[in-house]
C-alpha cells in the first residue's frame, strides 16, 4: 500500500539533503519543531497543509514542485506493483464471439 505521507517525508527529506542543509536549520526557519519534522520526513506523521507550506517555504521550494514529485514517485510505484493481465486463450475469445 503506498502512504503519501511516506511519500511526502521522502520528497521533503530529499530536497533538504540536496540543499545540505541540517534538520535543525529547516526546523527553525519553517517554525517547526525538529521532532516533528523528523517524524514527517520518516512519514510518521501526517503534514497539515499549513505545516507543508511552512516548510516548503523554509526549503525555497515551491509546494507544486514537491507534490509533482509525490505524484511521481505514486505513480511509479503503482506502475511496479500493478497486476500484469494474463493472455486470454485464443479458444475462449473464439466461444465468446460466437455466442
Amino acid at each position: 500500500m503506498i502512504l503519501l505521507r511516506k511519500e511526502l517525508g521522502d520528497v521533503l527529506r530529499d530536497q533538504r539533503q540536496s540543499q545540505g542543509r541540517t534538520l535543525r536549520e529547516v526546523s527553525a526557519a519553517a517554525s517547526v519543531s525538529l521532532g516533528y519534522l523528523s517524524e514527517v520526513e520518516r512519514g510518521e506523521k501526517e503534514a497539515s497543509s499549513e505545516l507543508l507550506g511552512s516548510i516548503c517555504t523554509a526549503l525555497g521550494v515551491p509546494l507544486s514542485e514537491v507534490l509533482g514529485q509525490v505524484s511521481e514517485r505514486v505513480a511509479e510505484t503503482e506502475a511496479v506493483s500493478a497486476p500484469v493481465a494474463l493472455p486470454v486463450p485464443v479458444a475462449s475469445l473464439v466461444r465468446a464471439s460466437a455466442a
